[in-house]
């Protein structure tokens, strides 16, 4: 890792000490990125909206290359407007997207002070949560099952078999936990990073501060490293 940390040292160290904070330093996807932005991706900083969206698009983008996984990724809002809601109050969001063409759907979930992330693969036919300070999440598993139920009916008139689906809750022997009360938002982005490729998460804690940095990066390049 320390090659590339070093070269990209000055760069994220320019983009978090200098200019003003609406500076914008990033903008794709329909998003925006501005420096105050970017500062949450400081040491202990809580990621906010923009940043988790914006790295859930570089990794949608990344997906259309060939050797990927086919990647869908919802909006930060979207959990919390569908539990409030139903599957009525967010019917709109896949307007013109069969969500059921791709191989796996991210939901990142903003639990008022706690990202968590919640991962389709249409491919196994399962849903898993990860929380990287050990909490279950089968309530919110379940939810996301009866969206899909309803979404398929909705769009394709196909009914899903839920007895077919697994629903699980990672457990903290599964998957690396934080030592900290503010890495939660870069646990999901790496979550959803590694599970978007294929990979076993094989990641620590100890990695945190060099991927923060990496985060830096690659927003403002708009490509993943």
């Amino acid at each position: 890792l320390n090659p590339l940390f070093q070269a990209m040292e000055s760069e994220v160290s320019a983009a978090f000490d200098s200019g003003e904070a609406e500076d914008i330093l990033s903008r794709a996807f329909k998003l925006i990125v501005t420096r105050e932005d970017i500062c949450t991706l400081q040491p202990l900083g809580w990621l906010n909206d923009r940043i988790m969206n914006f790295y859930m698009s570089l990794l949608v983008e990344r997906s259309k290359k060939q050797g990927y996984p086919a990647v869908y990724a919802f909006n930060t809002f979207f959990y919390s407007k569908l539990s409030s809601t139903s599957h009525k109050g967010v019917k709109k969001w896949t307007k013109g997207v069969d969500i059921f063409e791709h191989d796996i759907i991210l939901v990142p979930i903003h639990l008022r002070t706690h990202w968590t992330l919640l991962v389709v693969d249409l491919r196994e036919k399962t849903i898993k949560y990860f929380d990287s300070l050990g909490q279950k999440g089968d309530h919110i598993c379940k939810t996301i099952l009866k969206y899909l139920e309803e979404e398929s009916r909705e769009r394709r008139n196909i009914e899903l078999t839920a007895s077919e689906w697994t629903l699980h809750s990672m457990g903290t022997e599964e998957i690396p936990q934080q030592n900290n009360g503010s890495d939660c938002g870069v646990f999901v982005c790496k979550f959803a990073d590694f599970i978007s490729r294929d990979k076993p998460i094989i990641f620590t804690p100890e990695h945190m501060p060099y991927f923060r940095r990496k985060m830096v990066w690659e927003i403002i390049h708009q490509q993943l490293l």
